[in-house]
């Protein structure tokens, strides 16, 4: 019967860091399309194929209006980006 609170506390606590952190997810999930070059520059900043990045990344988030955050993985954030392949099967957005 003693767990009971502990558990109870628990739920409550991680609920409301569901609630806290849960704009944080769609700053990236709800952008407008004029909002994707910029997104894109940033995300394809650290690659040394720049011109091929920024155009699949600027595709993509056309189609999807998220990009990831970072420059590299997180894609996770956005299902419809991580989701989207070539005819081979591999990633189509950077």
């Amino acid at each position: 019967m003693a767990g009971r609170p502990y558990t109870s506390l628990l739920l409550l606590l991680s609920l409301l860091l569901l609630v806290t952190l849960s704009p944080v997810a769609e700053a990236y999930t709800k952008l407008r399309p004029q909002d994707c070059k910029p997104k894109c520059t940033y995300r394809c900043s650290a690659t040394s194929h720049k011109k091929p990045c920024k155009f699949f990344c600027e595709k993509c988030c056309a189609k999807c209006l998220c990009v990831p955050p970072g420059t590299y993985g997180h894609k996770q954030v956005c299902p419809c980006y991580n989701n989207w392949k070539t005819q081979e099967g591999k990633p189509k957005c950077p």
